[in-house]
């Protein structure tokens, strides 16, 4: 259940033509598909085949906290993270390709995420890279 600063998901989340939405101009979003350097982050690697990723990235997800698994579909993720405190919900988007998985982490409200979008981009592909 969302708190009250969880908000709604935005009507532009998952894939467009090939791509996931881009990021907003506030910094409290990070895309592997943006152009700017202040949004973009690298795409994941594929730890094996695409369906195989897809299956890592879903026993990832269980495993984090405040993190909800909403939307699947066959090369597309969506989950819900909640923050400790204020339950201010980031969207996190992942679109499975033959060679790498884009990516995309955003805030719902505010402004500034202090870096929270990208630190969990960056957690999530270490766990990716270990072995299951």
């Amino acid at each position: 259940m969302l708190g009250a600063c969880g908000g709604h998901p935005p009507d532009h989340l998952g894939v467009q033509d090939g791509q996931l939405a881009p990021c907003p101009d506030s910094p409290n979003c990070v895309s592997s598909q943006a152009k700017d350097a202040e949004h973009r982050v690298a795409p994941l690697a594929l730890p094996g085949s695409p369906q195989q990723t897809k299956a890592r990235l879903i026993a990832l997800l269980d495993q984090e906290p405040r993190a909800r698994l909403v939307a699947q579909e066959d090369r597309y993720l969506r989950a819900e993270f909640s923050s400790r405190w204020l339950r201010f919900v980031d969207d996190v988007e992942f679109l499975i390709g033959e060679q790498a998985v884009e990516v995309r982490s955003a805030s719902r409200l505010g402004y500034s995420d202090f870096g929270v979008n990208r630190r969990r981009i960056e957690r999530l592909r270490r766990h990716l890279a270990e072995p299951p």
